[in-house]
């Protein structure tokens, strides 16, 4: 039996597990997802060890782009992006030849490309790590200037407190990178002026679960329009399907 699988810390509901494995199931393919819940990125040798017939697997939160050094090769784009989300294991004599993808970055401008118009020239990014640097990609191969926002002082950034309402207006697609407000915190949301949001805003975040964030919430009330990212989740497990069994 093949085996693909996902990994990061903590993993918690996994959307990709019940997905592949409902799929495997429907299209009767011998084939099986695991979560591999890991504490430690080191520990990968140790799944990799232990599982022969491991075809592939996705990595999220906080691995993106500490996978990279486990890698023997890593394709252009994802190379760019500096985060890899999707690994295929290409089994060669004894040994095992890993190579990594970024799907984030296809995913999502496949996502919002159809909800951006002329209005939409400035994006915040609520974030920093490697799903933020994809959105980055994206955006900036879409056309738009990008602004990314974190907690802390960091080169490159502005913090949440100094975003102003005439920021909001400039730069009015605003995607939410980090696990503020995801299951079980459902009332939290990222600090920002709502007020200054009106029906040229959008508000994407890549959280799923729930349905509709806080962040959601708080930009509808204002007319903004939103979106979750299980659209996107649904796409990037397409796309790492394909990837993993490419003839490449």
């Amino acid at each position: 039996m093949k085996k693909y699988g996902l990994i990061g810390y903590p993993l918690g509901h996994s959307f990709s597990k019940g997905f592949f494995n409902e799929k495997f199931q429907n299209e009767n393919i011998d084939a099986e997802y695991i979560n591999f819940e890991l504490s430690n990125i080191d520990d990968l040798l140790e799944v990799l060890a232990s599982n022969p017939d491991l075809q592939g697997f996705n990595v999220t939160i906080p691995y993106k782009q500490k996978i990279m050094s486990f890698l023997d090769s890593i394709a252009p784009e994802a190379r760019n992006i500096g985060a890899v989300n999707v690994v295929k294991v290409e089994h060669r004599n004894n040994t095992y030849h890993l190579k990594g993808y970024n799907s984030d970055a296809i995913a999502f401008t496949k996502s919002i490309e159809p909800m951006l118009d002329s209005d939409h020239k400035g994006a915040l990014i609520l974030g920093t790590g490697g799903a933020a640097k994809a959105i980055k990609y994206s955006l900036k191969a879409l056309g738009l200037t990008t602004l990314l926002v974190s907690r802390y002082e960091r080169p490159g950034t502005i913090q949440y407190q100094r975003i102003t309402p005439e920021i909001i207006k400039n730069y009015n697609v605003i995607v939410n990178c980090t696990p503020c407000g995801m299951y079980p915190h459902f009332d939290e949301c990222p600090q920002l002026p709502y007020e200054a949001m009106d029906s040229r805003t959008i508000l994407y975040d890549l959280i799923y679960n729930p349905d509709e964030t806080m962040f959601m919430r708080n930009g509808k009330k204002y007319g903004a329009t939103v979106k979750n990212g299980l659209e996107m989740l649904l796409l990037q497990a397409y796309v790492s399907w394909d990837i993993w069994n490419s003839e490449e």
